[in-house]
């Protein structure tokens, strides 16, 4: 993942920092426990395909 796009993706429910989880390929907004999916390098900003992290993620 680019660092200079991680600089300019929001979460789009609560335009937040998303912070990016290497092992999981998913950007990650702790604010509202969701992580969104890259797919074949391309993240997937939509609520609907978010995966809803749990509590012991969340920390």
């Amino acid at each position: 993942m680019d660092h200079r796009l991680l600089e300019i993706v929001a979460c789009p429910v609560c335009k937040g920092k998303l912070a990016f989880d290497k092992e999981k390929q998913e950007l990650v907004c702790k604010f509202d426990r969701l992580a969104y999916p890259i797919k074949e390098g391309i993240p997937v900003l939509l609520e609907p395909e978010a995966r809803i992290m749990t509590i012991d993620e969340g920390r």
